[in-house]
């Protein structure tokens, strides 16, 4: 018997489902979510306590190296940095040095691959896994003079192109999920730390294109020598691993960043790792569904 083909409906719903799946991981593991409290070594994360024994309340049993680890800068420089940003007069840069500004921050990107065995799947997970290999590969590598594949988000948006097929083939889905992106992009308590009436917006910005250009995505429209300016190498490699290697996070990962952030400033953060990764893996699918429609 011939099995039922799905429609293409039925194929962006999966989609949908599975980005998300893929994209919560990230943010599960990096607040150091573990099973429920009724399940066998299940716990979720508290805050940290100076006085806490840190060996307590490790979540994960992969550990990091600290070789790369660099003192942060601190949120008055950073402070400093974006209201520099916000006053600054420098012409605009060309298309040209905004592609090269671009490729640096994603060949940057390819030197924090954190090194480490990775993980092998569970008893109960691995008669799901196909190919148990399967994981994130840079876009660029050190010594390759090929031009790395990029996405051009001029050429395929999530508001000019992903949202309306969304909505097309999957009613209402694409306000719902505007509605969600919107809300991690633009939420702020104008805080950073214990500063108050701090305008973080070049900051989250900063993340969430730096999140995008982990995977090859770049806005024609952005400066990423920002990213630079305000997102430090140890925030760099810890959004790096909570976005393409969740699985390898540590406690310890999470303690050395943002050191003078509030929790739910980190939370916020991870939020925004959370729905940038799955925008951008739905601008991937979403276009490849386009291609096949047209």
């Amino acid at each position: 018997m011939r099995k039922e083909a799905w429609s293409v409906s039925e194929l962006v719903q999966a989609i949908v489902i599975m980005a998300h799946f893929h994209a919560l991981s990230s943010f599960v593991f990096g607040c150091g979510i573990k099973n429920e409290p009724d399940h066998h070594g299940g716990f979720t994360y508290r805050p940290h306590s100076p006085t806490e024994n840190s060996n307590d309340s490790d979540y994960t049993s992969d550990s990091s190296s600290d070789s790369n680890s660099e003192p942060e800068v601190g949120i008055e420089i950073l402070m400093e940095r974006m209201k520099k940003l916000k006053e600054s007069q420098e012409e605009e840069p060309t298309e040209e040095e905004r592609r090269k500004r671009f490729e640096k921050v994603e060949f940057q990107s390819a030197e924090l691959t954190k090194p480490g065995k990775k993980p092998s799947p569970k008893a109960e997970i691995i008669k799901y896994v196909q190919d148990e290999e399967f994981c994130y590969i840079d876009f660029t590598k050190r010594g390759c003079t090929e031009e790395a594949p990029t996405f051009r988000a001029n050429e395929y948006s999530w508001d000019d192109h992903g949202f309306s097929i969304a909505n097309r083939l999957y009613s209402e889905i694409g306000n719902l999920l505007d509605e969600k992106f919107s809300m991690a992009y633009n939420l702020t308590y104008y805080t950073m730390g214990e500063v108050i009436d701090v305008d973080t917006s070049a900051f989250r910005r900063a993340i969430w294109y730096y999140i995008h250009c982990l995977y090859g995505i770049m806005h024609d429209d952005y400066d990423y020598g920002q990213v630079n300016q305000l997102l430090e190498r140890n925030l760099k490699q810890y959004i790096k691993t909570v976005t393409c290697y969740p699985e390898r996070l540590t406690k310890k990962d999470y303690d050395n960043v943002m050191k003078e952030f509030k929790h739910s400033e980190k939370v916020h953060v991870n939020l925004m790792l959370l729905e940038a990764r799955l925008q951008g893996e739905l601008l991937y699918a979403l276009r490849g569904v386009m291609q096949y429609m047209t």
